[in-house]
C-alpha cells in the first residue's frame, strides 16, 4: 500500500520545487507568445503544385524580414507552416510593440506585399487570406484569460464548499474549498511553467488562445479527480469516525481505495493525448501538450497534495458525529 501521508513532506517539497521553478519561468522566462498575444500578421497562400519545402518558404520570408529590419528592428519572429489536407500554407510574422500602431501597420503591409511578390514570382502561388492582429487585441486576450481563470477557480471553490458541507463535525467544508484553490493554482502554475520550458527548446509550442483553453480544461480535469478522492474521504469519515479516531487512517484508506481508479483514468487520457500530439495537425499541438502536463500534474496534486493537506489542516481535530440542523431542537438551532 502506498503510504501517501507518511511521505507527505517529500511530496510537498517536490511540489514546492516545481512551483518555484515554474514561477521563475513565468516571470523571467522567454515567453513564446503567438501573434494573438502580441500582435502580428497571418497570410495564407494557395499553390497548385507542391515543388518546394516548408524550410525554403521560411528562408525566403526570413530574408524579407531581415531586409525590413535592416532599416528598423520591427519584425520579431517569422513562422511558416502547411495547412494539413489543403494546398495551402501560412506565413506568420510577429511585430515588436515599441513603435506606434500606424508605423507598425506600414511595416505589416510592406512585409505582406513583399512576401506575396517574392512567392508569386517563383511559383504559381496566390494570397487568399490575410489576417492583421493588433497589439491591443493581445492585451485583451491576456487580461481576459487571467480574469476567466480566477473566476473559474472561485466558482469551483464555492461549489466544493457547498457540496462538502456537513461531512463530520470539526471538519469544515471550507477546508475542502481552500485545498481546492491551492491545488488548482498549483496545477495551473506548474503546467504553465513546464510548457514555457518546453517551448524554449521547441518553438512550435506557443502560448496562444488554444493554450488558455487547455488551462481551463486542466481545471476541469484536476477538480474532477480531486472530488473523487474527497468524496471517498467524506464517505469514510461518516462511516468510520466512531470506529477510528485517527484521521490519518481514514484518509489513507480513502486514497488507497481511489488510487487505482485515478491512475488508470489518467493513463488512458494521457495515452489519447500523446496519440493526438504525434498524429494530429500541428495547429493543436500546444493545446495537447499543455493537456498532457495538466493531466500528470493534476493527478499528482489530487493524490499526493490535496489529501495530505486535508490531514495537515485537521491533524489535531477530534472527530465527532455530524448532526444536520433539521435534526436539532429549536433551542439548539439558535446557537448552531
Amino acid at each position: 500500500m502506498l503510504q501517501v501521508l507518511a511521505k507527505r513532506y517529500m511530496f510537498f517539497a517536490l511540489s514546492w520545487f516545481l512551483a518555484l521553478v515554474s514561477l521563475g519561468m513565468i516571470l523571467f522566462g522567454n515567453l513564446n507568445l503567438w501573434i494573438d498575444m502580441t500582435g502580428g500578421t497571418q497570410s495564407e497562400f494557395r499553390y497548385s503544385d507542391y515543388e518546394f519545402s516548408k524550410d525554403w518558404l521560411w528562408t525566403l520570408a526570413q530574408d524579407i524580414a531581415a531586409g525590413i529590419n535592416a532599416s528598423e528592428n520591427v519584425i520579431n519572429t517569422v513562422n511558416v507552416y502547411k495547412i494539413t489536407g489543403e494546398d495551402s500554407f501560412v506565413v506568420e510574422a510577429w511585430f515588436i510593440r515599441d513603435l506606434s500602431e500606424s508605423e507598425i501597420e506600414t511595416y505589416k503591409v510592406a512585409f505582406r506585399d513583399s512576401v506575396q511578390e517574392k512567392y508569386s514570382a517563383l511559383w504559381d502561388i496566390e494570397l487568399t487570406k490575410y489576417t492583421n492582429i493588433g497589439a491591443s487585441f493581445g492585451d485583451y486576450i491576456r487580461n481576459t484569460a487571467r480574469i476567466t481563470l480566477l473566476i473559474a477557480i472561485a466558482w469551483i471553490a464555492m461549489y466544493i464548499a457547498y457540496t462538502f458541507s456537513g461531512t463530520v463535525s470539526g471538519i469544515s467544508s471550507f477546508s475542502f474549498a481552500l485545498i481546492t484553490i491551492i491545488t488548482l493554482f498549483h496545477d495551473v502554475i506548474i503546467s504553465t511553467g513546464l510548457y514555457i520550458l518546453t517551448s524554449s527548446f521547441f518553438p512550435q509550442f506557443q502560448i496562444d488562445t488554444f493554450f488558455i483553453t487547455a488551462l481551463l480544461t486542466i481545471l476541469w480535469y484536476s477538480i474532477n479527480d480531486t472530488i473523487v478522492i474527497f468524496d471517498r474521504i467524506r464517505s469514510n469519515l461518516r462511516e468510520f469516525w466512531w470506529k477510528w479516531k485517527e484521521l490519518d487512517e481514514i484518509i489513507q484508506l480513502s486514497v488507497s481505495e481511489s488510487l487505482t481508479r485515478s491512475i488508470y483514468t489518467s493513463l488512458t487520457l494521457a495515452f489519447v493525448l500523446v496519440c493526438i500530439l504525434v498524429f494530429w495537425p500541428d495547429s493543436i499541438g500546444g493545446f495537447t501538450l499543455a493537456m498532457i502536463f495538466g493531466t500528470i500534474i493534476g493527478t499528482f496534486s489530487s493524490i499526493f497534495i490535496a489529501s495530505p493537506l486535508l490531514y495537515e489542516l485537521h491533524r489535531k481535530t477530534a472527530l465527532s458525529e455530524y448532526i444536520p440542523k433539521d435534526e436539532l431542537s429549536e433551542e439548539d438551532k439558535m446557537v448552531v
